[in-house]
């Protein structure tokens, strides 16, 4: 019997790959949601390929295309559009497995109706679990939702923490520190001054992984870090003085976890998006990812430090608002959210980037995000005080 499966952002890079790994897997998988933004050549060319039942874009001008091309090729597929249909994508009853890969805050909504349906819920969006914290660990558990981690390093963690005996969770028993590595992406070693100058072309340009513009631009900033840092803290129940980041150029050791007892286990592997994504899919057995093996006498050097919060501000300030609480992260992430959508419309340079979400976090009051009513609004109310930043900053 195999396993339904929704994408949440299908045409992105992690909905791709998942794709890849479920094309190696027809057997234990059936594609039944695919939801995408615009691309809707490339969701017709996944619709050809996997048949879903049904196909949604937010954007529905996107969608009446699709339609068309659908019904040209007489699929028998449904064709749904708006951000209500994709908010709505994980409430069939007929889904098993919601891979959550929608960039953004606008995956939080989305992924929390999997999470209330009690569905398997693949976690590629840390910024939805960045807004809501507390709020969307409580449903999980309220609903019974499966949660587990794609993105690279929560699945590394994932893997070396001690399972615990109920569901996906896992337990800190006997655990001393996490350790969540970080490549330091292309300015890594980079003079600082000459990074002011960096253009969005140079900082999408990722050594190590294929990612999409906005996390891209993440990875060169560290703001990644710090947002995978604050999921963590939700995700794992730990708090911050436990996680240590380690920067590792590599990108071959995902993350790690100290022990009391002096040992460290590290998840190891090919900088592959599809390994993780296998892993998850396939929880707690193991299915052929199409990565090949970790090729350890073809590895030069496996390197180690500390991240330079002088070259990282954006890293500096994540770690200040979870500190913080309340709804700093929530107003974090929305501030970046804003900055980098500047950087690459070429509205502000690189390193105004941290001046954006500083300025930001300085302008708003911090409050308890109880509800999902509150989440939204402290979202928005921070993208109107970043958007009046980046005015001032490029005016």
């Amino acid at each position: 019997m195999s396993d339904s499966v929704c994408i949440l952002g299908s045409t992105g890079s992690i909905g791709c790959s998942a794709l890849e790994v479920i094309s190696n897997n027809f057997d234990k998988f059936k594609v039944t949601h695919l939801t995408a933004n615009k691309n809707y050549s490339k969701l017709f060319q996944q619709c050809e390929a996997f048949r879903p039942d049904v196909a949604i874009m937010s954007c529905e001008e996107s969608a009446k295309k699709l339609n068309k091309l659908v019904a040209e090729a007489g699929l028998d597929i449904e064709v749904r559009s708006g951000i209500e249909a994709v908010n709505s994508a994980g409430n069939d009853e007929s889904i098993d497995i919601v891979i959550a890969a929608i960039v953004g805050a606008a995956g939080l909504l989305p992924t929390l109706t999997g999470v209330r349906k009690g569905h398997k819920i693949l976690l590629a969006n840390k910024e939805a679990l960045v807004m809501s914290g507390e709020l969307f660990m409580s449903e999980v558990n309220e609903y019974g939702a499966t949660l587990l981690p794609v993105d690279s390093e929560h699945n590394a963690i994932f893997q070396s923490l001690p399972p615990a005996n109920d569901n996906a969770k896992t337990t800190l028993e006997g655990v001393h520190k996490i350790l969540l590595t970080g490549s330091g992406g292309p300015f890594l070693k980079m003079p600082i001054e000459e990074m002011k100058s960096k253009t969005p072309e140079e900082a999408c340009a990722h050594p190590n992984w294929e990612m999409g513009k906005k996390i891209s631009v993440d990875s060169a900033t560290m703001m990644n870090k710090g947002l995978e840092l604050i999921e963590a803290c939700y995700m794992f129940d730990i708090n911050i003085e436990q996680i240590d980041i380690v920067v590792h150029p590599q990108s071959i050791i995902h993350s790690m976890v100290s022990y009391l007892d002096g040992s460290v286990i590290a998840q190891m592997g090919n900088p592959d998006m599809k390994t993780p994504i296998a892993h998850c899919l396939s929880w707690p057995k193991r299915i052929d990812a199409g990565v090949k093996p970790l090729d350890f006498f073809a590895i030069e050097k496996l390197e180690f430090t500390q991240p330079d919060f002088e070259r990282f501000p954006c890293l500096k300030l994540a770690i200040e608002a979870i500190k913080i609480g309340k709804s700093a992260p929530c107003v974090l992430n929305a501030a970046n959210e804003v900055a980098v959508d500047s950087f690459l419309n070429e509205l502000i340079r690189f390193d105004q980037i941290s001046k954006v979400i500083e300025k930001t976090i300085k302008q708003s009051k911090f409050e308890d995000l109880t509800t999902l009513e509150k989440i939204i609004t402290a979202d928005s109310q921070a993208r109107d005080v970043a958007r009046s930043i980046v005015k001032e900053i490029s005016a």
